[in-house]
């Protein structure tokens, strides 16, 4: 053989195993048909496809984020709302998966999105646009397990849903927003109130308390005078004896002599005579008149 056409014949084959080359990145997974009909699975890493009678279908098993864009949904109260939402889904890695992802469903994106807009239509489409706005956890769930369910043989993964906006018409919105100020306004005048009238209670109870703790305490100071006499009287009675009215007569002067600058003391009057028996001295006798 000259050795021309064996030069030749080298870097015929020299180029026909590198254009065979085909590495697959970690985040990939790849199928590998010869002449249209499935052949062998490409993992992460070098493959080599035969040029011309191999093909490779190379694919991404990451996680992926697509719009489900903006539409208009009549709500159960006949009111026109823009709804949007975002789909995130993947590919599982294994075969069989990506298999499924190429083989039973043609461009998986472009199915999810149309079935996450006509699955939002009918979730939607049965709340008023009240509850919609309230219930925002209950229409991604209801979303992502309908998802879940219609795409069990594409071999993807829903990961999550999440709804982005649930927009009333302008006019709707205003609207709202003039019961929310409205209720938000009750609600303060309400704890004001409330507050107000708490504040009153409290200054009542405390009231009631002082009035209460004024009688407690002219209760005991009436309990502790009639103690005072009743000790008083005893004492008289026991190193006093015979002398107690005297006594008594003798705490009446002193009463009357606190607030008194200056007594004038008739003679002769029981006055003279109560201090001239406690103080020892005889009771004074009136002058007898002289005789003509």
């Amino acid at each position: 053989m000259p050795v021309e056409i064996l030069y030749f014949v080298v870097v015929c084959g020299v180029v026909l195993f590198i254009s065979g080359i085909r590495i697959v990145r970690p985040t990939q997974r790849g199928l590998i048909e010869q002449f249209g009909k499935y052949n062998r699975f490409a993992n992460p890493g070098f493959n080599w496809v035969m040029p011309v009678i191999e093909t490779i279908y190379i694919l991404n098993v990451t996680e992926q984020m697509i719009e489900a864009n903006p539409q208009e949904i009549i709500t159960n109260d006949n009111l026109n709302a823009k709804v949007d939402a975002q789909v995130y889904f993947k590919i599982r890695p294994d075969e069989q998966s990506v298999k499924n992802a190429v083989y039973n469903v043609q461009n998986c994106q472009y199915q999810i999105v149309n079935l996450a807009r006509t699955t939002l239509r009918n979730i939607i489409g049965t709340m008023t646009l009240k509850t919609a706005n309230s219930e925002r956890g209950r229409i991604n769930s209801d979303l992502h397990a309908v998802l879940l369910r219609e795409t069990e043989s594409w071999g993807i993964q829903i990961v999550r849903t999440e709804l982005k906006e649930i927009d009333p018409p302008k006019d709707v919105q205003e609207t709202m927003n003039k019961v929310v100020k409205a209720e938000n306004e009750k609600i303060a005048a309400i704890d004001f109130a409330t507050a107000t009238e708490t504040a009153a209670d409290g200054a009542k109870r405390a009231e009631i308390k002082k009035a209460e703790g004024i009688k407690q305490a002219k209760i005991l100071a009436a309990e502790g005078e009639a103690e005072a006499i009743k000790l008083v009287n005893e004492a008289a009675e026991k190193y006093f004896v015979g002398n107690a009215q005297i006594l008594r007569r003798l705490e009446m002067v002193e009463n009357a002599l606190k607030s008194n600058a200056k007594i004038v003391v008739p003679t002769g009057s029981d006055l003279v005579n109560v201090i001239g028996e406690m103080a020892g001295v005889l009771p004074l006798k009136s002058p007898e008149k002289k005789q003509a």
